[in-house]
């Protein structure tokens, strides 16, 4: 498949230690580590662990619908995240991937005016997102098979 990046679950062990150094190498200290629901679930928690950071919060936001279609703009799912249990806090938040970059911008608009610092980190990031992440493992055009979601589901909805 030359079309596509794959990550299996060993690459992405090592990419996740990785874009943890990179964070820990910019002296940024997170608070608080918020994944985004469900591709920044996994790498989020990854990240908590390697930054030693024991709050990691979760937000629900949808906004692919298959491969390569989305609804027009992401959307917040709830439970919505009490935004002041944010306050004076620094929050790195994580994603997969910042394809358009549209889930990102999101919740780095919801976190902003509440935590005291927001930053981002990616696994990869795309020539077209809308936001360039504060900390990115790789750059990448191609559609990307991550090791969690290339496997249909056991039993669809």
């Amino acid at each position: 498949m030359t079309d596509r990046e794959v990550m299996t679950w060993a690459i992405f062990g090592r990419s996740s230690r990785e874009l943890a150094q990179l964070v820990a190498d910019s002296s940024f200290v997170p608070d608080v580590v918020l994944g985004i629901a469900r591709g920044g679930l996994v790498p989020a928690g990854a990240l908590a662990y390697a930054l030693d950071c024991k709050a990691l919060f979760t937000m629900n936001v949808e906004f692919y619908t298959g491969i390569g279609t989305t609804l027009d703009s992401p959307v917040i799912l709830p439970p919505i995240l009490d935004a002041t249990e944010l306050d004076g806090l620094s929050v790195l938040v994580v994603d997969d991937v910042a394809d358009s970059g549209k889930t990102l911008e999101l919740v780095h608009s919801f976190c902003r005016d509440h935590a005291s610092e927001v930053r981002t980190a990616v696994l990869y990031e795309k020539p077209a997102s809308v936001i360039r992440a504060d900390y990115t493992w790789k750059y990448t055009d191609l559609w990307i098979n991550f090791p969690w979601s290339t496997e249909p589901p056991i039993t669809p909805r």
